[in-house]
């Protein structure tokens, strides 16, 4: 019998409408590196734990939803950040390409890596993957590290290695006040994203507190207490600033 790779689950969710186009069944992997002071999920960051699942039991979840993704959905695969599993997702994208069901993964970079074996095996996944939601924290390298104790370096590499191979992505960037909200970093990300050959859509995330509640559950001190979400102004701001209106290939893919 062929041995299977086992995927650490955070939880899913079957009825996605923000997870890539159409209806998408997500699948919110296990484990982080990155210490974002907004995420609204630490509750992924443990690595190691979650609900184990095989690549063919989630297929067999998602197919049960398969009516309502139209010609457009499909499986997200999220986090946590899901390429820290890339063994679980290069077998589970392989065999979702087998069903014919489109593939996206949501993931913000930190893993990638030229190094071996990583760069190899993320060669082959992205052999598999139709789709990528890009998560760009933030352009500055040393206001990375303020805001996800990580730089940025690597990530930027990814971005542009994804532009070489043409793979589809679609750019999102949590506006945070304070942090990311200043028109010179918008200004700098813009000029950056305009590098890129690959870009189908570009997605401004205002900043928000929901996750606030499960920073208190795990007794972690919420690291931007008093900062309110982005104004409806400067939301359209950073939109006009990343001229987010030129990016519309995700129409007609």
């Amino acid at each position: 019998m062929e041995e299977q790779t086992i995927g650490y689950v955070h939880s899913i969710e079957t009825f996605g409408s923000v997870d890539g186009p159409g209806v998408r069944f997500v699948v919110f992997m296990q484990g982080c590196r990155m210490r974002c002071e907004f995420c609204h999920n630490p509750d992924t960051w443990n690595i190691g734990g979650g609900k184990e699942y095989t690549a063919e039991a989630i297929l067999d979840q998602a197919e049960r939803y398969r009516s309502y993704w139209g010609k457009q959905g499909g499986i997200t695969i999220s986090g946590g950040e899901p390429l820290l599993q890339i063994d679980f997702l290069i077998e589970l994208f392989q065999k979702a390409q087998e069903r014919g069901i489109h593939t996206t993964i949501d993931t913000c970079g930190k893993p990638f890596s030229y190094d071996e074996p990583f760069f190899s095996r993320f060669e082959e996944l992205m052999n598999y993957t139709d789709l990528l939601l890009f998560d760009i924290k933030h352009i500055d390298n040393e206001a990375h590290k303020k805001l996800t104790h990580w730089g940025n370096e690597n990530i930027l590499e990814m971005a542009q290695y994804l532009s070489d191979i043409k793979k589809p992505v679609w750019i999102r960037h949590v506006l945070v006040p304070e942090r990311s909200d200043y028109d010179e970093y918008l200004i700098r990300l813009d000029a950056f994203i305009k590098t890129l050959e690959n870009v189908d859509r570009v997605e401004i995330l205002p900043y928000h507190t929901m996750g606030r509640y499960k920073w208190e559950t795990l007794g972690l001190a919420y690291p931007l207490e008093g900062i309110e979400p982005p104004t409806k102004e400067r939301v359209e701001n950073a939109k006009r600033l990343l001229h987010i209106e030129d990016y519309t290939k995700y129409l007609t893919r």
